[in-house]
């Protein structure tokens, strides 16, 4: 950088070539800085999450074992082949695609739910967010724990309240047909306070001013939500939709704390059989092949609601 005179009161400086040039330099020095500040999530996302990808999908198409990495061949599509004669598998894709069936309208629900008993200025409004989010914060396997103790057909308190009631004890996690339900709920009831509070962000954004034309116009509690409220919060609830979609599909902690994966595998899912075949089993070839299969199966139902979100936009 060159002094190169006086312009008022202002020292004005000049780069050494074209203009050009000197624009160059600056922005490559501030790259530099970018990729200085950069270097350290970028190495770290490298090491956890490319690298282990890459190894993942090369792993898919081998038959490699654990205890004997030495011994390892490619073994082609032989893998894929199998997955889909392995009964567990298929058992496990079914309950996956079950619970997310159930799990997404029953957790959003609760959620807008909440969010509307809570948007209403009330005394308690702070004690009552904070009792709801409270499950969201707390460790899955703390909060599974806890309900396995409170569904015990014997010594639980949810089982001893039934049968006071003149209900008969319910096998809730010991029945293959009420087993993936119970997760269900425990589910919704542990994720519901997140959902909630993003619900009530967006209903707190929607202006008073519209309620009250529509209240003029003669809408009623009902018109005002449908006609409303509902649309005003598409935005939020395609959000909460992708994030819960996301979120299913990762079912792991509480079948595998609650049932671990049964009764009759009812509870088994793909990424608990995932880690049952990696890390139990010790069959990381087929483990990756089903991760990689599984995955693509998740990147087209993404694609697909993105398409048709996309759509509705239009």
């Amino acid at each position: 950088m060159i002094k190169t005179g006086l312009k008022g009161s202002k020292t004005v400086y000049t780069f050494p070539g074209t203009e050009k040039e000197a624009k160059n330099r600056i922005k490559w020095r501030e790259n530099v800085v970018a990729y200085t500040f950069l270097g350290p999530a970028l190495l770290l996302l490298l090491l956890f999450l490319i690298i282990p990808a890459i190894m993942s999908v090369y792993y898919a198409f081998t038959d490699y074992y654990l205890l004997t990495p030495d011994t390892r061949k490619f073994v082609g599509l032989d893998n894929f082949i199998n997955l889909f004669k392995d009964p567990i598998f298929l058992k496990s894709l079914e309950n996956t695609l079950k619970f997310v069936v159930w799990v997404i309208p029953l957790q959003i629900g609760a959620a807008l739910g909440l969010a509307l008993l809570l948007n209403k200025q009330r005394k308690a409004n702070t004690f009552f967010k904070v009792a709801y989010f409270s499950p969201v914060v707390m460790s899955l396997v703390v909060i599974s724990v806890l309900w396995l103790y409170l569904l015990n057909p014997n010594e639980g308190i949810i089982n001893n309240v039934l049968t006071y009631f003149g209900v008969s004890a319910q096998p809730f996690l010991t029945s293959p047909k009420q087993a993936m339900f119970t997760i269900v709920f425990v589910s919704a009831w542990q994720g519901a306070g997140f959902q909630m509070l993003i619900f009530l962000a967006g209903l707190q954004n929607i202006p008073g001013d519209v309620y009250e034309a529509a209240q003029l116009d003669g809408m009623n509690k009902w018109q005002r939500f449908i006609y409303i409220t509902l649309p005003l919060l598409k935005p939020t609830s395609i959000f909460i939709f992708i994030t819960t979609l996301i979120g299913a599909f990762k079912l792991l902690v509480q079948p595998m704390v609650m049932t671990q994966g049964g009764p009759v595998n009812s509870t088994m899912t793909v990424v608990y059989y995932i880690y049952q075949t990696g890390f139990t089993d010790r069959m990381v070839g087929y483990a990756s092949s089903i991760a990689l299969l599984f995955g693509t199966i998740i990147g087209l139902v993404t694609l697909a609601q993105r398409k048709l979100v996309k759509e509705e936009d239009d």
